[in-house]
């Protein structure tokens, strides 16, 4: 389905009817919404995204007689759904991850244990969230639906490791307080503009980060370009990779 209103910028697929009210949730994009059916217009299917694209991968990496550690991945969701997706990237890109199906809310309270069990290299914080312009500010974190439930899980995340280099973090999801997120430890979050992001975005990054070697730095333009919306959708700060390369094979 696509809303009329919206111009059709969006698939959605219906996930509940009530009381003449549907409501939607993005194939693609980590988006809720909510509409009459007047508004829909049926549509077909996205296709399955390209797992190839961007991705350096594993098999590229057995081409020599180095051998490569990508960076471990722990990967924190509010949607079993995106999640499955993220963690099918991964599997593609050759690259370790666990994902963990969490509700927003609880996020805070779970993620340290996480930590001390998995210590990953790379941590993402994410599921849905939104900014309520009728609300008010865009500075104020009580104007969108998850933005502080992701501060509290990136800050302790942070006590946890207060390194930037050590433990990178993602965080945010759709409409996301952006500076926040940054000013609470994450070195990459959503978003800029206060825009939707594609269900991959986060995943896109984190695979970009554990395919750097540990010695050279991500390029943090071309890697927010590889994203959906680029830098309107997600930023960071300069890092290097976390892929330790040894020899011989």
């Amino acid at each position: 389905m696509t809303r009329k209103s919206y111009n059709h910028d969006t698939i959605f697929k219906v996930v509940n009817i009530k009381d003449g009210i549907y409501y939607l949730k993005g194939a693609e994009v980590r988006l809720y919404a909510d509409s009459t059916l007047a508004d829909l217009v049926k549509c077909e299917k996205p296709k399955e995204e390209d797992y190839t694209k961007d991705v350096r991968g594993q098999k590229e990496l057995t081409k020599d007689d180095f051998f490569y550690l990508p960076g471990k991945i722990l990967h924190i969701d509010g949607d079993s759904e995106y999640l499955e997706k993220c963690l099918k990237y991964y599997k593609y890109a050759g690259v370790y991850a666990i994902g963990k199906k969490i509700k927003e809310e609880d996020m805070y309270e779970q993620v340290e244990l996480l930590l001390k069990e998995y210590k990953p290299d790379i941590l993402i914080i994410t599921g849905h969230d939104a900014y309520f312009k009728k609300k008010g500010s865009i500075k104020d974190n009580e104007n969108y639906k998850n933005t502080k439930n992701f501060i509290k899980a990136v800050k302790a995340a942070r006590n946890y490791e207060k390194s930037h280099e050590k433990l990178v973090i993602i965080a945010g999801a759709c409409q996301s307080n952006y500076e926040e997120l940054i000013v609470a430890g994450a070195n990459y979050a959503s978003s800029p503009k206060r825009v939707n992001i594609h269900a991959l975005d986060p995943a896109i990054i984190a695979v970009t980060i554990a395919l750097t070697e540990r010695n050279k730095e991500v390029n943090l333009k071309e890697t927010l370009e590889k994203t959906k919306y680029g830098k309107d959708g997600m930023g960071g700060i300069m890092g290097n990779g976390l892929m330790y390369v040894g020899y011989p094979r």
